[in-house]
C-alpha cells in the first residue's frame, strides 16, 4: 500500500476479514499508522513486476525495484519527497521495459520509456497550473489504455495512434475528451475491468465490450450515475473456464 506522503506498507489480504456485497468494511486505521491528513492512494498485488512506478501530483516520476518492497520492507519507509512534485496519487507495476502512460484530470497524457527515468525520479509530465496528474500505467506498442472520466464515461485509447515521446519532461497531448479524468489503466481485449463510485457502487464487465480508439473521442457511458461519481477503475485478467472432469 502507498500513501500520499509516499510511504509504503505492507498488509497481508488474509489480515482483511471476508464480508458481504454491502458490508461496511474494515477500516486501515487500526493496522497503518497514517499521518494526519495522509492517505492511502495505490494498494499493488505482490509479484506483479519489476518495478513499481510513483507518481505525484504536479507529474514527478519515480520507480523503485520490487525487491525494495520486500518482505524485509520495514514499514512506512519513504519512496517519495513531497517537496517534489506533491503528494503521491498514483502507482503501477511495470516489467522494467515497458513505456509509461501519465494522464492528467484534464484528459492530457504522455508516453514515454520508463528507461529515461533515473533512480531519483524525474518530471514526467508539464502540467498547468489548473491541472494535475491523475493515474499512471506501464504499456507497450500494441497496448490499449481504459481511460474513465468522473461522469462514468470511458474509453480504450490504443497505443497505436498515441505516439511516445523522445524524453519525459514534455507537455501532455489530449488522450481523451472529458471534464475530469479520474483513473487509466492497461487495459486488453481479454480482461475485465472494475469500476468503483464514491458511493460504494461497482460495476464489471469485459474490457473488449469498450471500442477501441487510435483517436481522441469523448468515451461511451460504461456506469450509469445519479447523484455519484467515478473514482476508481482497476483491470484483472478474466479468469479462465475450466472444463469439468470427464466423467
Amino acid at each position: 500500500l502507498f500513501t500520499s506522503d509516499g510511504r509504503a506498507f505492507r498488509l497481508p489480504a488474509a489480515e482483511l476479514p471476508e464480508s458481504p456485497v454491502r458490508a461496511r468494511g474494515a477500516a486501515l486505521s487500526g493496522k497503518l499508522p497514517l499521518r494526519p491528513g495522509e492517505r492511502v492512494v495505490g494498494a499493488l498485488a505482490e509479484g506483479g513486476g519489476q518495478y513499481a512506478i510513483l507518481l505525484s501530483q504536479r507529474g514527478w516520476v519515480r520507480r523503485v525495484r520490487a525487491s525494495y518492497l520486500g518482505r524485509s520492507l520495514i514499514q512506512g519507509t519513504s519512496f517519495h519527497d513531497i517537496k517534489e512534485g506533491g503528494p503521491l496519487v498514483a502507482v503501477c507495476w511495470s516489467g522494467g521495459g515497458d513505456d509509461l502512460f501519465l494522464a492528467s484530470r484534464e484528459g492530457k497524457a504522455i508516453r514515454f520509456m520508463e528507461t529515461q527515468v533515473p533512480t531519483r525520479g524525474v518530471l514526467g509530465i508539464r502540467l498547468d497550473v489548473t491541472d494535475m496528474a491523475v493515474a499512471v500505467a506501464a504499456v507497450g506498442a500494441d497496448s490499449g489504455v481504459f481511460l474513465l472520466g468522473a461522469d462514468g464515461q470511458g474509453t480504450i485509447r490504443l497505443m497505436s495512434g498515441f505516439a511516445a515521446n523522445k524524453a519525459p519532461a514534455a507537455a501532455g497531448k489530449v488522450a481523451m475528451k472529458t471534464e475530469r479524468l479520474v483513473g487509466a489503466v492497461a487495459a486488453g481485449p481479454d480482461d475485465e475491468l472494475f469500476i468503483l463510485s464514491r458511493l460504494g457502487k461497482l460495476i464489471r464487465f469485459a474490457a473488449d465490450e469498450i471500442p477501441a480508439k487510435e483517436g481522441v473521442v469523448q468515451g461511451v457511458a460504461c456506469m450509469t450515475l445519479r447523484a455519484d461519481e467515478a473514482v476508481a477503475v482497476v483491470a484483472a485478467a478474466a479468469p479462465v473456464a475450466v472444463a469439468p472432469p470427464a466423467q
